[in-house]
């Protein structure tokens, strides 16, 4: 974070100097909202949760360097007292950010939002000095705390924005107000909550609602394949860019082809020229965030050669996203268990059958341990069994469902597509799984773990890959 000092602070968030002895002192360090993450100098913002009350942290905070504390009443060490923390923090990356005059590139979408921010960044950072939202910190408390990372010498300021009803993205925009908004698409994650693909729409559209008019360098990057993200030109100001496969893209792909190993190569187009791609990333799906980022890019002065370039040399930077391990005994894992929606969940399976090629070849089995996709509401039964549906017609040799009654709606689903035999079972928990895997699986097999975050499916992965038992929680 630029410096400020403890004064400022107070007047920006409109909070009350407590036990402060001199004003003055300058806040060199990040802000944090975890005590052991306290570095000289920082800002140490007291949230109090459902489990934990950050205030009771506070003296430990200060012992441990932190300056001072962002709190919402008293503690017995230097605060800044202030009626809500949270806004408090908002005002305070405000602040920062118009202070800086940095560019603010910020994206939204119903799948793909943690990959494509990835990739942006790296593409970016080959051009100058950028700051992106770390794994999928994209709520009230994490996008603010983002900004205060961003420093004199950023150039680009990379927010990955998430929603769970109307008014959250407005929200985001009004703390981190960006000059380029991009929308990847709109699916059915957080359906049960929105309602519908047409509400989901207009929360995601608020991005473009926020920009800047195109005579003040607004721009609206928005997805050309997909219908109601194209749409969305119609309710901003910006200028509008348009990515994808669709001809009248403008930044595009063609000849999209898949290399043995199931990583994606395609030919970019861009109003400035072409070049070829080739990801290390896995799936297919990889292609449309992939032209999301270069649209960026090409918005922000890069030239086509330089950002395919930074493209095909791109990999993942957050834990847990198709992360592809190759074992001793000649078994892959695919570790995408940090979140799942039927979008997300389909462009797995199609990767999944897309390494299974190799695979087969050598013997090997595709094996889609698949656990419950959360807040699909009245839809849920519908799109677990699509799901098992989809995992027999891609020919995935095994499919491992994990849990409750949605793991046998994805059975159901798998039957009623002709999967009759033992190519489908379903497995109680976690450790069941791994205990079925570790007794069948054998060299040359893929195996892929997706579900949605609060499943915690991960173990199972982490626990194939470190030859243990069982994995604890995290």
């Amino acid at each position: 974070m630029i410096a400020l000092s403890l004064a400022e602070i107070a007047d920006i968030t409109g909070g009350r100097p407590h036990d402060i002895p001199d004003p003055s002192v300058r806040i060199t360090g990040p802000v944090v909202i975890d005590s052991r993450q306290v570095e000289a100098g920082s800002l140490f913002a007291a949230f109090a949760g459902e489990h934990v009350d950050g205030h009771d942290y506070a003296e430990r905070a200060v012992a441990s360097g932190a300056a001072a504390v962002l709190a919402a009443r008293p503690v017995d060490v230097p605060a800044i007292v202030v009626a809500d923390v949270e806004k408090a923090l908002g005002a305070l990356a405000r602040a920062v950010v118009e202070r800086l005059g940095t560019d603010v590139v910020a994206l939204t979408g119903s799948a793909g939002k943690t990959s494509t921010k990835d990739l942006i960044a790296q593409v970016l950072q080959t051009h100058a000095p950028t700051v992106w939202t770390p794994g999928s910190l994209n709520n009230e408390i994490g996008l603010p705390l983002t900004a205060l990372r961003a420093t004199e010498e950023t150039r680009h300021l990379v927010l990955e924005m998430g929603a769970r009803g109307i008014g959250h993205i407005a929200y985001l925009t009004g703390l981190t107000p960006p000059r380029i908004g991009l929308v990847l698409n709109v699916g059915t994650a957080h359906i049960g909550e929105f309602g519908g693909r047409e509400q989901i729409a207009q929360a995601k559209g608020e991005l473009v609602e926020a920009l800047p008019s195109e005579a003040e360098g607004g721009i609206a990057v928005l997805n050309a394949d997909d219908p109601l993200v194209r749409a969305m030109s119609a309710r901003t100001k910006a200028r509008t860019v348009l990515f994808g496969e669709a001809d009248d893209a403008d930044v595009r792909a063609s000849e999209v082809r898949m290399t043995p190993a199931g990583q994606p190569s395609f030919t970019l187009h861009t109003p400035t020229g072409c070049g070829e791609v080739t990801l290390r990333l896995y799936g297919e799906h990889h292609v449309s965030n992939a032209l999301a980022a270069a649209a960026v890019a090409h918005v922000l002065g890069m030239s086509t050669e330089e950002i395919a370039t930074a493209l095909s040399g791109a990999g993942t930077l957050s834990r847990w996203r198709m992360e592809v391990t190759g074992r001793a005994d000649g078994v892959t894992i695919v570790n995408d268990a940090y979140n799942a929606n039927p979008e997300s969940m389909r462009a797995a399976l199609r990767a999944l059958a897309a390494m299974g090629g190799t695979a087969r070849a050598d013997g090997g089995r595709t094996w889609a341990v698949l656990g419950p996709m959360a807040e699909l509401g009245d839809a849920s039964l519908a799109e677990h069994d699509a799901v098992g549906r989809l995992a027999v017609r891609l020919n995935v040799s095994k499919l491992v469902a994990v849990g409750g009654r949605e793991a046998s709606w994805l059975q159901l689903g798998a039957y009623n597509e002709g999967s009759w035999g033992e190519e489908s079972v379903v497995v109680s928990d976690a450790q069941a799984a791994i205990d079925l895997l570790r007794s069948e699986l054998r060299p040359g097999d893929v195996v892929l773990v997706k579900a949605s975050r609060s499943v915690g499916l991960e173990r199972v992965a982490l626990a194939l890959l470190s030859g243990e038992g069982e994995v604890a929680d995290r």
